[in-house]
């Protein structure tokens, strides 16, 4: 089948924009780098899941998006929430474990949210979100709000049954969202390819929805931010959804307690020979941006990440009396009884 490769359109991006895609990174790199750190400390509590490798896609939707517009993302969203705006020393405590996190340090690494900044949730259990994610598109349509959804899912996801329910109906009733499969190759310890009868376990299978097949390169900002700006005003202008899979690669093994010896050594120098903030600092040099301000922005955003560990690490422990708070619309618990 026919599937299209979206291509770099680097002198289309203006200035301005693509700074603001190396600070994202850079941050979104910084910020997890950091996270590692402290579990190495035994600080951050529970598991997590980083996206470091992934960082171009997070930077290049966040941009294109409309402050009203939702995110909705996986377990391994901290820089899904982090790109929409959402406090980083929040983002921080809330690994930590700490009452001062986002979520009081009820939610963890696998769950952040901030409904102030559209980041509307990670989820865990893998699939559930898409539907939620038209859900959320179904009444920015009812109500005629503009707002579009986007919503990120791993390879894996694309073998769920969720996936295809919610890309049909978002077909039928046309709904202003985008599903951005991020395409890191493996699902947990598989590769997807050795599960998936199609090459492209979500481009591949795009025209069983009526849906242009879109394949683009997840860790080339320009390309991401481009894409973004593409399908975010298809939906926005009532064209309907739109199914993108980006290819890309995670530097680390799926989780904290893995150390994905399984990939073969040549396949990951070969991806991180395409690290997203190495080439994107290469490309903006070459444009003509000056160290110095590249330096700048690299420093700039390690004072972000320190300073926020430091506000998370003055943070108090998580109460115990807190837990059962935030659980129902009205905020507490009764409702059980």
């Amino acid at each position: 089948m026919s599937t299209r490769v979206e291509k770099p359109r680097s002198a289309e991006v203006d200035r301005a924009i693509r700074l603001r895609l190396y600070q994202l990174m850079v941050e979104l790199r910084d910020f997890e780098q950091r996270a590692y750190e402290l579990f190495l400390e035994n600080l951050v509590r529970g598991t997590s899941h980083l996206a470091l490798g992934q960082e171009a896609i997070a930077a290049g939707y966040a941009v294109a998006m409309r402050a009203d517009d939702y995110t909705f993302c996986t377990y391994r969203g901290h820089g899904h929430t982090l790109a929409r705006g959402a406090s980083m020393a929040a983002a921080m405590a809330e690994l930590l474990g700490r009452g001062n996190g986002m979520l009081h340090g009820k939610g963890g690494s696998m769950h952040l949210t901030d409904v102030s900044h559209g980041a509307m949730g990670s989820y865990a259990i893998v699939g559930a979100h898409l539907p939620i994610a038209a859900g959320a598109a179904w009444s920015a349509q009812a109500r005629k709000s503009g707002q579009v959804a986007v919503c990120f899912f791993g390879d894996g996801t694309t073998n769920i049954g969720a996936f295809h329910e919610a890309l049909n109906l978002a077909v039928v009733w046309k709904l202003p969202v985008v599903f951005v499969c991020e395409n890191n190759q493996y699902m947990e310890y598989t590769p997807i390819r050795s599960v998936t009868a199609v090459e492209h376990p979500a481009a591949d299978r795009a025209s069983a929805y009526g849906l242009e097949p879109i394949l683009v390169d997840g860790n080339d900002a320009d390309v991401m931010y481009g894409t973004a700006l593409r399908t975010i005003g298809k939906a926005r202008d009532g064209g309907g959804p739109s199914l993108v899979e980006a290819v890309t690669y995670r530097h680390g093994g799926h989780s904290r307690a893995d150390p994905a010896t399984y990939r073969p050594e040549a396949e990951v120098r070969e991806w991180l020979s395409r690290d997203p903030v190495k080439r994107y600092r290469e490309r903006l040099l070459a444009a003509g941006v000056g160290e110095a301000e590249l330096s700048e922005i690299d420093a700039r955003a390690q004072q972000k990440v320190d300073a926020a560990t430091e506000e998370a690490r003055q943070g108090a422990p998580a109460r115990v009396d807190e837990i059962e708070r935030q659980v129902w619309s009205d905020g507490g618990s009764a409702w059980r009884n």
